[in-house]
């Protein structure tokens, strides 16, 4: 009995393989627990078409996050918060501010997850921030923070 693994099993083969089963090895285990399906032409037809699709996907989302990144390079926000008498601000830049900044004079949409940047923005003046978009995918925000 020949299926198509849906699932990676481990003695057996990994995900999107066709393989060569024993018939109650395929139907009772393999099938019924889900981790695999019968080989028909039409199964195996849906399979590829997925896959092919998936692949689409992916090139769509890289193109998608490379555009974002083009964006930004190109894009400065500017925060406004309020300032102490030694310099510093009340509290720090949060991510959420970046995020919000970003949207409302720049109209991008961007995760607060992506920006990777560990020390936080206590200062006034101008700092870069890293995004990692995924894929590989990076880039460069500048923000300029203005005391009140």
């Amino acid at each position: 009995m020949k299926v198509l693994l849906i699932k990676d099993v481990k003695s057996l083969g990994k995900s999107g393989e066709v393989k060569e089963v024993k018939p109650g090895y395929g139907q009772n285990f393999l099938i019924k627990k889900g981790f695999a399906k019968p080989a028909t032409p039409e199964i195996l037809e849906q399979h590829a078409a997925d896959e092919a699709q998936k692949v689409q996907d992916l090139k769509d989302e890289i193109a998608a996050f490379e555009a974002i990144s083009k964006k930004l390079e190109k894009a400065e926000i500017i925060i406004t918060k309020k300032v102490g008498n030694n310099g510093h601000l009340f509290g720090a830049i949060t991510k959420d501010e970046v995020v919000k900044a970003l949207k409302e004079q720049h109209n991008i949409d961007v995760d607060k997850k992506h920006i990777t940047d560990k020390t936080a923005i206590k200062t006034v003046g101008e700092h870069d921030l890293d995004l990692k978009l995924g894929h590989g995918i990076h880039a460069k925000l500048h923000v300029d923070v203005q005391g009140e």
